[in-house]
């Protein structure tokens, strides 16, 4: 048995709908599961999503669409200087991109802000609409901030500045006294609420602009896939065809950018966006300012766009060691004195707060627990931290219940970001730790693995792949489609990479295989015995090599469920291999007491368990990786160690000091003949003349001598000072009433099952042991244990 590493929730569809959906469009089931799955439960729903045939929702039904519109063309149109204040994350510089683009397109007076997030912290703030002010501001704009800024509202209302608040995070009871918010969550008319900050400046652009404006899709792709909001709908439209357009961009910043990733921007995906543009706009806010990001994808100058995407790309190689840092400084900080908590709040002073956030989803990670890292700062006696969640356990929700003692805080059921003063953390931590206790159960603690469809390998097929690729852009709220097939047979299993740490499956099925990677779990396939059967998740894809185009099934998670040989025969230093074992799982069994000296397992002799006779045998093994160090005295007894309960594995050893096997088991000719040299030649001196005559057989001397201590206890021949005489006129026996010759056959029969059969034979061996039946997963047998 193997346990999966995660839990596997597999999606529950209506298979009428499936049915009705991949008639009326052709497409396969699999891929009419997958559109119901994600919420197209007509055929219309399905049509315009698969074939692609949505279209943009009007920008004026969002609140305060027309209000902002008329006051940003009259301040266009007096001239009035338009302050943009936007986010220093990705989907804040995004969002700012294009704001700004929009508003020089229209002819306006227009500059941005974006805070220093080491100085000023998160959002508005009173310091910069003072200075805003100063500087002749009459009209600030906000972009993927704003909602939650009552103080600087009231601030801005003071300096007599009208305040436009375009905003996506989760709105508070309470709402800042603006000019105009636009915000989907509290417009009720308008039919999607998830949009990221950078979609909800785009509307804002729709609605001034007059038209779709398709040039700055690009930048609206960074922005919507890098914030993780769900690709569903509008974002879904704003991600695929941000990826169109990347892909044919004049932006300099971005071709620049690009080629510092070491990819063509022709060929960009939502991946790419995801892990290697995404992250590199991260960078300049999470260091230090977030200007250059933003001038990056504005400029028109080559030479500029070449010099900040160099630069931007080197904060992020800073960014990432920053990160690894601080990880490990907070891990063991977790280790040392918050390994039993449920929620994890961990503090240190200098932590760079602009990659906490990262660090707090590298912890979830590792330790799968809701996660706040905060940063202090002992001058001004406060915290500012990052949060990260996992299903169950919503932060915001959450969060809201400490209001109290938050001077800031904002964010969504995944993820948040707050400041408190230093002397509440402990409280926090406190109050979070007891809303977990009643909120989450034991399995909320493992990680689940959402499945998609459960499919056998006689679906998958090129066709299959293409039509379910035809989701993509894929990411948060319609992820790459995961499968699972159940109880494959494993053809063959290697190690491949330079470390061999990746795996290489053929899986088989009715005929029909399929080829199977796993990227980093080359240390599974020491937990996987040969020809066993395996239920595997993971994604479709084409490996296309040569000219060669063919499915691949790319691992995400294994299990095995049923119990499983590993042949050890081999191994004469079994000491590795106990170590690798779960101490809690391993259960060491010798039946012999020289064996622990003779495999110098001194370091585990308190947990070898002895087991000498039959009696001794009868011991629960279920649930246990039994390792069998030595060869047992007969085969009963291992049925009767096996007879009560089934180990999840049994690692076969059988260490055998002396073998019997290989010294020859006379046959009955072999007798016969020897007798009837004896009834010549008796008596015969046994001493003087064995060995010649051993020789002159092709026979050992040992085996001369058992052959005639055979004799003896049939009563066939006497032996006296290595004389051996001939009994004359004895009655027939059969060589089995020898006690010697039993044990002879018997021992070598024992050898030939248990040290020299194939490891197909050894198997069925013990799978005899059992009855078919499967019950939970496990062949058992059935047995007087009591």
């Amino acid at each position: 048995m193997l346990a999966s590493k995660t839990r596997w929730n597999v999606q529950q569809v209506n298979d009428e709908q499936v049915q009705m959906i991949a008639k009326a469009l052709h497409i396969a089931p699999p891929v009419a599961s997958l559109l119901v799955s994600r919420g197209y439960h007509t055929v219309e729903a399905a049509r315009s999503f698969f074939e692609r045939k949505q279209s943009f929702h009007s920008p004026f039904l969002l609140n305060d669409m027309e209000k902002a519109v008329e006051r940003i063309e009259k301040a266009i149109t007096n001239g009035e200087h338009i302050l943009v204040f936007g986010d220093y994350d990705a989907d804040g510089v995004s969002s700012t991109v294009v704001m700004v683009s929009a508003l020089r397109q229209k002819g306006a007076n227009v500059s941005f802000y974006i805070p220093n997030r080491f100085s000023e912290g998160y959002g508005p703030n009173e310091q910069a609409f003072r200075l805003a002010k100063e500087r002749s501001v009459s009209l600030i704009i906000t972009v993927d901030t704003g909602i939650s800024a009552l103080h600087e509202a009231n601030v801005a209302k003071e300096l007599g500045i009208d305040l436009i608040i375009t905003d996506h995070h989760e709105p508070g009871p309470v709402l800042p006294e603006a000019y105009a918010t636009i915000h989907p969550k509290i417009s009720p008319n308008y039919p999607f609420k998830h949009l990221a900050g950078v979609g909800v400046a785009f509307k804002l652009a729709h609605a001034l602009i007059g038209r779709v404006p398709y040039e700055w899709l690009d930048i609206v792709a960074i922005g919507t896939i890098a914030d993780l909001v769900p690709l569903q709908d509008e974002n879904h439209l704003l991600a695929r065809l941000g990826i169109e357009q990347f892909r044919q961009t004049n932006r300099l910043g971005l071709q620049a950018l690009c080629k510092q990733c070491g990819v063509s921007h022709t060929a960009v995906t939502e991946d790419t966006i995801a892990f290697m543009i995404g992250p590199r706009i991260n960078a300049a806010g999470r260091l230090d300012c977030a200007d250059p990001a933003v001038q990056l994808l504005l400029t028109t100058d080559e030479h500029e766009a070449h010099m900040l995407a160099e630069q931007i790309d080197a904060m992020n190689r800073e960014r990432q060691q920053l990160v690894n840092d601080i990880t490990e400084e907070a891990i063991q900080l977790v280790e040392q004195h918050y390994a039993d908590d449920r929620v994890l709040v961990v503090a240190n002073e200098g932590w760079n707060v602009g990659v906490i956030g990262i660090v707090a989803s590298r912890l979830v990670e590792r330790f799968y627990r809701p996660t706040i890292v905060l940063s202090v700062d002992r001058e001004k006696g406060i915290a500012k931290g990052s949060a990260r969640s996992i299903e169950g356990f919503d932060l915001f929700a959450n969060l809201s219940e400490c209001r109290d003692i938050l001077l800031h805080f904002g964010g969504h059921p995944m993820a948040a970001g707050m400041t408190l003063s230093l002397h509440d953390v402990d409280e926090l931590r406190h109050r979070l730790n007891e809303a977990a206790k009643q909120q989450l159960t034991d399995e909320h603690f493992i990680p689940v693995t959402h499945v998609d469809l459960c499919c056998s390998i006689s679906d998958v097929s090129l066709e299959l792949i293409e039509q379910m690729n035809r989701l993509a852009p894929f990411g948060m709220g319609n992820p790459k489609p995961r499968v699972l097939l159940e109880n494959v047979q494993l053809d063959t299993l290697r190690k491949i990479g330079t470390d061999q740490n990746h795996l290489k499956l053929l899986l088989a099925e009715n005929g029909k295989t399929l080829e199977a990677i796993g990227f980093g779990f080359g240390q599974v396939g020491d937990e996987i015995a040969p020809n066993v059967r395996l239920s595997i998740v993971g994604e479709l894809a084409i490996n296309e090599w040569n000219n060669f185009r063919k499915p691949q099934l790319m691992i995400q998670d294994v299990a095995v469920n049923e119990w499983q040989l590993f042949d050890m025969r081999h191994i004469r230093q079994p000491n590795k291999l106990i170590a690798s074992l779960p101490k809690e799982k391993r259960l060491l069994i010798a039946f012999h007491r020289d064996t622990v000296d003779a495999l110098q397992l001194s370091p585990y002799a308190d947990e070898i368990v002895h087991v000498q006779n039959e009696n001794e045998a009868a011991i629960h093994v279920g649930g246990k990786y039994v390792i069998l160090l030595d060869l047992p005295p007969s085969q009963q007894i291992v049925k009767v160690l096996l007879s009560c309960s089934l180990p999840e594995r049994i690692y076969a050893l059988f260490y055998q000091r002396e073998s019997h096997f290989f010294s020859v088991l006379p046959t009955r000719e072999h007798f016969k003949w020897l007798y009837s040299f004896l009834h010549k030649r008796s008596p015969f001196d046994m001493r003087r003349y064995a060995e010649e005559l051993a020789r002159s057989r092709g026979w050992t001397k040992e085996t001369m001598l058992f052959m005639v201590q055979v004799f003896v206890e049939l009563g066939f021949v006497t032996v006296e000072n290595g004389i051996v005489s001939l009994v004359r006129h004895v009655q027939k026996r059969d060589l089995t009433e020898s006690p010697s010759y039993r044990l002879k056959q018997a021992q070598a029969e024992l050898e030939h099952m248990f040290l020299y059969s194939s490891y197909s034979q050894l198997k069925r061996w013990f799978d005899s042991l059992y009855e078919e039946e499967n019950v939970n997963g496990f062949k058992t047998i059935r047995h007087d244990c009591s």
